[in-house]
């Protein structure tokens, strides 16, 4: 206890040089943990976007560009699909159900998805989730939308508010159906996905709302044709389709077969393996900024040393006088390593408190604008190695400058070199 209270006296003359050692260590601690929280957080999103869906039908592109712009709203498609390719691929025997997309207009920055009631029936997310109403009902006949959880809440929607949709996927739009608005009849429950951050509407009353936009020649509301002719199939255009099949084990044989499509070029993907090529190229920059982060680390650490080293010269004296009345050598050596022990321990728990407080005041953020729900809770196991390697770094660092004040001797303590 006393070796104790020694200490503390001794960071209480030197508290602003220990302050900043600390300050230094825990930024570093928060810098390292806070990409793996989010590198983490980034991972389990993504992964739980989607879940059920065997394959993704879209125009011939890059697979990773088919499954940014169908499933996490980013980016566009660079062509589209034939609604006869639709019923062709959805009437297969393998076929258990097939979801539509039809993707390009937007309403205040989010994205409006023109889509069927299949969509509500069989998109899962997470661990075979099912989508939930908060309110109202999906969708019907007519100008009619649903809404997403963090559309709803930062617009203040709700079952019977009008929207005007816009042509377009930017923020801003001077082409919007003013003359057409939608009728919002449901809030989607939060999903911590993309899908709280879309509109969703009938592929009818998109097709409608186009048709408008190039002008009727009879003056009739295009969705009333739509309506009167719902039997028959008229030939349009599809971003996206979202494939069940009966059997898993069928995806690849339907995966080659879709891709030679004999009437118009398509790519179907499987979205579990083109997510993993997308980690794949993520990788590198993953360990590119856990690299930095980790010389980041080191910065700090090294700071400490340099600290300690530095005061070593200033302390001689106060060494010697320990020694002198009656404090063996193991106990500046206990003390000088204690100091070292004790800094690096209080700056990860400050790197700690830092990176939870940070992650509440990011973690809406980054969900509504990058739909990455990062969770907190305690340190998962790569952490709490991470923070095991930064405390056993303290503690070898502590053993240098305890080794050379215990060595130091009492007639050298008490000598004034000039």
């Amino acid at each position: 206890m006393a070796i104790l209270g020694l200490a503390i006296k001794s960071f209480r003359n030197r508290k602003f040089t220990t302050g900043l050692t600390v300050l230094s260590i825990a930024l570093s601690v928060m810098l390292l943990l806070g990409i793996e929280k989010i590198r983490v957080g980034a991972e389990s999103s993504f992964t739980s976007t989607i879940s059920g869906t065997d394959l993704i039908v879209g125009a011939r592109s890059s697979p990773v560009q088919l499954l940014l712009y169908s499933v996490f709203h980013i980016g566009n498609p660079t062509n589209n699909i034939s609604v006869h390719s639709y019923e062709e691929i959805s009437e297969q025997p393998q076929v258990k159900w097939a979801i539509p997309l039809s993707l390009g207009d937007s309403h205040k920055g989010y994205r409006v998805v023109g889509t069927s009631a299949d969509f509500y029936q069989h998109y899962r997310f997470g661990k075979q989730q099912s989508l939930q109403l908060e309110q109202g009902a999906w969708f019907g006949e007519g100008y009619q939308a649903v809404v997403g959880a963090d559309v709803a809440a930062a617009q203040g929607y709700e079952p019977g508010t009008e929207i005007i949709i816009a042509h377009g996927s930017g923020d801003e739009s001077f082409v919007t159906h003013a003359d057409k608005p939608f009728r919002i009849t449901g809030v989607l429950q939060r999903t911590g996905t993309p899908v709280d951050r879309a509109v969703y509407v009938g592929l009818e009353s998109i097709d409608a709302i186009h048709e408008s936009f190039e002008g009727d020649e009879h003056g009739h509301d295009p969705l009333m044709r739509h309506a009167d002719h719902a039997d028959e199939s008229e030939e349009g255009e599809l971003s996206a389709i979202l494939i069940g099949l009966q059997s898993r084990g069928a995806a690849l044989a339907m995966q080659r077969t879709i891709n030679e499509h004999d009437h118009e070029p398509l790519t179907a993907i499987m979205p579990g393996t083109v997510l993993l090529e997308v980690w794949q190229m993520m990788g590198t920059v993953e360990n590119v900024l856990m690299v930095v982060s980790g010389f980041v680390v080191a910065v700090g650490l090294f700071s400490m040393l340099i600290i300690l080293m530095t005061s070593l010269n200033e302390r001689r004296r106060e060494m010697a006088i320990l020694r002198s009345v009656g404090a063996r050598p193991a106990h500046v050596f206990v003390l000088i390593m204690g100091e070292a022990v004790f800094l690096t321990l209080l700056a990860i728990i400050l790197g700690l408190a830092m990176v939870y407080a940070l992650m509440l005041f990011m973690q809406p953020w980054l969900e509504s604008a990058f739909g990455l729900y990062v969770a907190i809770g305690w340190p998962n196991t790569t952490e709490l190695i991470l923070l095991s390697v930064i405390a056993l770094c303290g503690f070898l660092i502590g053993l240098i400058p305890s080794l050379r004040i215990y060595r130091y001797s009492l007639a050298d303590g008490m000598t004034i070199r000039v």
